[in-house]
């Protein structure tokens, strides 16, 4: 599952009904409560937002196991940056300099996407019992992301958002204002095509309906 569609696809013309299906589709639902977990799933990434929202949790009470995942993206993995420190490496430094016991903190260091974040991760944690995780991702991956882990855990498992915003060019794209700038409608709609092409290929769960666009 690497970068087949790109990072800022070209959008045709959106009506208001298709923005709005996009954005649930691509986002999820923030949580108003802070509702405890059995574990914080952390997606690879190198945007501060991966340490310090699960820093966040933790401190919270909201899980007191931590899986962090991540090499490096597939771009970074074409570019031959081999010799980079991995990002979960990366991350699992700032839990621990913010306090975070390092024997509950589970470090999965070889995948290069999404996919195998999750695969991966169930190779150095044991899922069978875990029935609700906290998610620590960028919000407008979080609708990819949690099909990627409803595909390949338990089916009973609750999944809880820890989201953040992100910004590209100087733009934060959030569910509010995606649509408003030209980053922000390709940058979403780029996921929406991989939530739809990733389902169709059986990598994540499936788009119950789709758009005709």
């Amino acid at each position: 599952m690497n970068s087949e569609i790109a990072k800022e696809p070209a959008v045709p013309n959106l009506t208001q009904d298709q923005i709005n299906r996009i954005t649930e589709a691509v986002f999820m639902h923030s949580v108003d409560e802070d509702i405890s977990c059995d574990v914080i799933f952390v997606f690879g990434g190198t945007h501060a937002g991966h340490w310090t929202r699960t820093i966040a949790a933790y401190r919270l009470g909201l899980g007191k196991q931590i899986v962090v995942t991540g090499r490096c993206s597939w771009v970074s993995l074409q570019q031959a940056r081999e010799n980079q420190v991995p990002e979960s490496h990366v991350i699992r430094q700032h839990l621990i300099e913010a306090g975070i016991p390092s024997d509950v903190i589970y470090v999965e260091s070889k995948s290069v996407n999404t996919l195998e974040n999750v695969l991966f991760a169930k190779e150095v944690f044991d899922f069978t019992n875990t029935r609700s995780i906290l998610m620590v991702c960028k919000s407008h991956a979080a609708g990819r992301q949690y099909r990627t882990l409803k595909k390949h855990l338990h089916p009973d498992v609750v999944y809880m958002p820890a989201l953040f915003d992100t910004v590209y060019k100087n733009v934060e794209i959030n569910r509010q204002n995606w649509a408003e700038t030209e980053i922000g409608r390709s940058r979403v709609y780029g996921e929406y095509l991989r939530i739809c092409k990733y389902g169709d290929r059986g990598d994540i769960e499936m788009l119950e309906e789709r758009l005709r666009i």
